[in-house]
């Protein structure tokens, strides 16, 4: 019987507008790459506007690792290049053409393959950059040999995609994904569960791999909490991770030998009159799946959840790495002693709005910041939310004023900015918290390229 790790440092946002678990087909007519999605990737276009591409088809390569291909997720025509300050390539739009077409890398089962012809695949295809790694939470590196593989089973974010719905009747090509990712690392492939009720058979079921159990508030979903409990990362350690829609797409290129980069992503928030589950190709256009199904006025669209998302406007393109889209009010209002109003509809980690004595309720929250920034203080509330053995304060300092040693002393392998965003929820100082973790990974990994 597997292991049950309780997570007791945390916090469960509830928030109103999580999606009824119901899937609904969507014809998509645009989607988008985004090279802004990869951290550390230098892109180096492969087409140009006006190109037809076949869904497995190059659009663009990793500059220092040009091994590593991104391809488009659809047979269609690359329609704008789009390009930002210093002409940094932020968007490749590609217009779905009316059929379906695929690039053919022949099928193969993964457990007759050498690990170099199942690296050679996934590079071709591009499926490699969904495997990413820790440290620095950056694309895994092909010729390294990571010390495990983890895919965590399911998400504690708020109002976040239940995955057990969505690899539900994928049992199949999950398995097939799970073979593919044991032929990467000489160690264990970790598969974590939450304890409870799992009602899909197909992570449960699943062979090759170590089932461990989470329980507890958010980030219990979290991969850098499960690997904090499992192996811990020490300088020089290596280990890859991925979620399980990924499994399913590395899985497919194996059984279909085609790259199908659809995914089944949850349309989430409070201003979303129906949420519910969609199935979309990757990278899709969210102006025409939230046609008539959101109120329009004053608010924020997010690929991601509401802590580590990403805003989008109107017009934007689902993240590469996301399965969730959330649509919440805008914030930009002033509100008049606000401070000292009792508040029952506001979500607070403090007991300083009468809000906790309505613990099951769901609240609508907006951007509102409820305050300017402030100097970093030691509250001592981070501790209460972060479930690592490390000291959150001491390591955010470490990395204002760039002390590498000091970094490494108090356990920055461990981490990345999502493992924050609780501390920047809760934060008095309104802090930008997971942009000085980010930061400090990225001074990091320079010096040590």
């Amino acid at each position: 019987m597997s292991k049950v790790y309780k997570i007791k440092q945390g916090l469960d946002i509830k928030l109103a507008g999580e999606a009824e678990r119901t899937l609904t087909e969507f014809t998509a007519t645009n989607v988008a790459l985004k090279p802004t999605d990869f951290i550390g990737v230098f892109p180096k276009l492969l087409v140009q506007e006006g190109d037809i591409v076949k869904a497995g088809d190059p659009v663009f390569c990793d500059k220092a690792h040009p091994e590593v291909i991104f391809t488009s997720p659809v047979h269609g025509k690359v329609v704008e290049i789009v390009r930002g300050p210093k002409r940094i390539l932020l968007e490749i739009k590609i217009e779905l053409l009316n059929s379906k077409a695929f690039t053919e890398f022949g099928k193969a089962n993964p457990s007759e393959l050498r690990r170099e012809e199942v690296i050679s695949k996934m590079l071709q295809s591009g499926v490699w950059p969904m495997i990413r790694q820790r440290p620095y939470s950056v694309i895994a590196n092909p010729e390294d040999n990571p010390g495990a593989i983890f895919i965590s089973g399911f998400d504690t974010a708020p109002l976040a995609p239940d995955y057990d719905f969505i690899v539900h009747g994928q049992g199949d090509v999950f398995q097939t994904g799970i073979e593919a990712l044991r032929k990467l690392t000489s160690g264990k492939v970790y598969l974590n569960l939450p304890d409870g009720t799992v009602n899909s058979k197909v992570l449960t079921n699943t062979k090759g791999v170590e089932i461990n159990h989470f329980s507890g508030p958010h980030p219990a979903g979290n991969v850098g909490t499960q690997i904090a409990r499992l192996r811990p990362i020490n300088k020089g350690d290596i280990i890859w991770y991925l979620r399980p829609q990924e499994v399913i797409i590395i899985g497919r290129l194996f059984a279909e030998g085609k790259y199908n980069a659809e995914r089944i992503i949850a349309l989430t928030g409070s201003e979303v009159r129906m949420p519910r589950y969609f199935k979309v190709p990757g990278g899709v256009g969210i102006k025409r799946l939230l046609a008539g199904n959101v109120n329009e006025s004053n608010v924020r669209y997010i690929s991601g959840n509401v802590l580590t998302g990403t805003r989008l406007d109107p017009n934007g393109f689902l993240g590469f790495y996301d399965s969730q889209i959330t649509v919440i009010p805008e914030g930009n209002y002033h509100e008049f002693l606000g401070w000292s109003m009792p508040r029952f509809h506001k979500h607070s980690f403090s007991k300083s709005y009468f809000s906790w004595l309505t613990p099951r309720k769901r609240f609508v929250a907006d951007t509102n910041l409820n305050g300017g920034v402030r100097a970093l203080v030691m509250t001592g509330q981070f501790e209460q939310v972060f479930p690592f053995d490390i000291y959150p304060s001491q390591l955010l300092k470490s990395i204002i004023y760039n002390d590498i040693d000091e970094m490494e002393k108090l356990g920055i392998y461990e981490v990345d900015e999502e493992d924050f965003a609780l501390c920047e929820y809760i934060d008095t100082s309104k802090t930008e918290i997971q942009s000085i973790v980010r930061q400090g990974l990225n001074s990091l990994r320079a010096e040590m390229s």
